[in-house]
């Protein structure tokens, strides 16, 4: 049984959050759901990931990973189609395009194809200028007045 959550209140009370809650509200909507090619996503260091996909069957040049702001895009597209007369087809080697949502500021550090798996290393860095940093608080007196110009130079004895 789906339950679907009212998010509305959350909108009330948070500021900056909308991004957030606008993929909480997509991720419930969602009634099929898409699960090949199969996929893990691991913690792999404190700002580390990785995605490892099973794409058994497909080449390098088969395979595409884009990142464009928040959303990485793999796609299988397959060149060649085999005519043989199968008996049994378990592989699955349709074509594929999987989105996973990023979260701000996580980059595409590595992609590799080894055995059917693809993985794609993520890291999660935050800008130097958006990491806390200690504001210094000046001693009193030293701080010019508010409204008052300073000129360079311009030092009056007291």
């Amino acid at each position: 049984m789906r339950t679907t959550f009212d998010f509305s209140p959350l909108y009330r009370s948070s500021i900056g959050f909308d991004r957030m809650l606008n993929a909480l509200e997509a991720a419930s909507r969602v009634e099929t759901v898409d699960n090949w090619p199969p996929y893990d996503i691991t913690k792999t260091g404190d700002e580390d990931y990785r995605i490892t996909m099973a794409v058994a069957g497909f080449a390098p040049e088969e395979l595409a990973i884009t990142q464009e702001r928040n959303l990485l895009m793999v796609t299988g597209q397959k060149v060649g189609e085999d005519k043989g007369h199968y008996l049994h087809r378990g592989i699955a080697e349709r074509s594929f395009r999987r989105r996973f949502q990023l979260a701000d500021h996580v980059r595409v550090t590595g992609a590799d194809l080894a055995n059917g798996l693809l993985v794609i290393d993520l890291r999660h860095e935050i800008p130097e200028e958006m990491k806390p940093r200690r504001i210094e608080i000046a001693a009193a007196g030293t701080l010019p007045k508010a409204g008052a110009k300073q000129v360079e130079g311009d030092q009056q004895a007291a």
